[in-house]
């Protein structure tokens, strides 16, 4: 069993709690999630997470095929770090730790650490380099798109 691990950091024009306020807020996953993944959040979500919270979604990783995925928030440390763990979806697991630093002049250094074994191993590893990690690639290349896209028009318009 192979234990796969994406590290990203990504530094915005933004202050913690600019960027805690973005992250923090499970309705904008649809929005940091390439369209072509298709995902619908099922849950009713509240405004900010909270340790404990699952959300349910509809995702299409694989060739359009619709699939549940389920996470849970284990662990919130506001302003600094939070943690979402699969329940139910396409990971045997699934561990995203999402880290806020400040760094300094009204920046933020935000960190994201994740650990995933892929189901049914090892056939699957054969797959991990051609399909499965540039999916991944995919993913958080298109979160950094949009991370960076949003909180270029905060530092234009700031939030009141």
């Amino acid at each position: 069993m192979a234990i796969h691990t994406i590290r990203r950091t990504l530094t915005v024009h933004a202050t913690v709690a600019e960027c805690w306020s973005f992250f923090s807020n499970p309705g904008n996953l649809v929005r940091i999630t390439p369209p072509s993944l298709d995902i619908q959040v099922i849950s009713e979500l509240p405004g900010e997470m909270y340790p404990g919270l699952m959300i349910e979604y509809r995702v299409r990783p694989l060739l359009g095929i619709k699939m549940t995925w389920l996470t849970e928030i284990t662990h919130v440390d506001r302003f600094h770090t939070f943690v979402d763990e699969q329940r139910v979806g396409p990971y045997r697991l699934w561990h995203h730790e999402h880290c806020f630093r400040d760094a300094g002049d009204d920046r933020t250094e935000m960190r994201d650490i994740v650990h995933y074994v892929l189901p049914f191993s090892p056939v699957p590893e054969i797959v991990h380099g051609i399909f499965v990690e540039p999916q991944l690639r995919q993913i958080f290349d298109c979160r950094e798109r949009v991370t960076q896209e949003v909180f270029s028009k905060v530092r234009k318009d700031p939030i009141i």
